[in-house]
């Protein structure tokens, strides 16, 4: 229908507009971890994927080894792999360039635009507009924020070091507020990933308990044998 679609092209936009805006925190965060402008910009381009984006220039910034947090940022970027077996049905991309294409949008805000339509066509419009506007604003963002950082004081610099945790709670407190049962097991376990890497920080390299808390989280999620009586 088309006010379906009208109200589906607009909600996309809008929410692009509002993701997008976080690129300018991670632009100046990746000024603060020493990046050029260019490396944020490919980053933003190639990678485009926000939590792996910043746990890469947070693990940097904090002095990490470049394996340390490219390995962090692989880690948060898996759950992309699990929405694309569920994107793959609804989009059903022809030709090469379309699927690659698809594929570097499969992110959170895309997959929930698409799984909430109504109908498998508006699913698809959700994700190409959803996709569109929130990339395009996401790189935008991040020149801004890179660019804007490069021409701060020393104490404004200083005060980068929050961006990072500060945009990783803007992206996660929606979901920790939830009060579903499921939501409520995975606040359970985000707050053990956090422990883990929180009591590992004084003893580990930066980074290192990044890849430690996603592995206690990874056997903390496996599901358990029943015994048999």
């Amino acid at each position: 229908m088309p006010a379906d679609r009208s109200r589906t092209v607009r909600d996309s936009v809008g929410l692009g507009l509002a993701v997008g805006l976080y690129g300018v925190a991670f632009g100046a965060s990746a000024d603060a971890a020493g990046l050029d402008a260019w490396q944020a910009m490919v980053l933003s381009a190639l990678m485009f994927t926000g939590a792996s984006q910043f746990a890469l220039v947070g693990v940097l910034g904090a002095g990490g080894s470049p394996a340390a947090a490219v390995g962090s940022a692989l880690l948060l970027g898996t759950r992309n792999t699990v929405y694309g077996v569920r994107m793959a049905p609804l989009l059903a991309p022809r030709g090469l360039l379309r699927r690659a294409g698809a594929a570097h949008w499969v992110i959170d805000e895309t997959t929930a635009m698409a799984v909430a339509a109504p109908d498998r066509e508006t699913g698809r419009l959700a994700f190409w507009a959803t996709g569109a506007s929130i990339y395009l604003g996401w790189n935008l963002m991040t020149l801004v924020g890179v660019l804007g950082a490069s021409g701060l004081g020393g104490t404004a610099e200083a005060a980068l070091d929050s961006v990072v945790p500060a945009a990783f709670l803007a992206l996660l407190w929606p979901r920790l507020r939830r009060g579903a049962t499921e939501h409520s097991v995975q606040r359970r376990v985000a707050l053990g990933g956090a422990v883990v890497a929180l009591a590992l920080t004084p003893f580990v390299p930066a980074g290192v308990q990044v890849i430690a808390a996603a592995v206690a989280v990874a056997l903390a999620g496996r599901p358990r044998r029943e015994v048999p009586a």
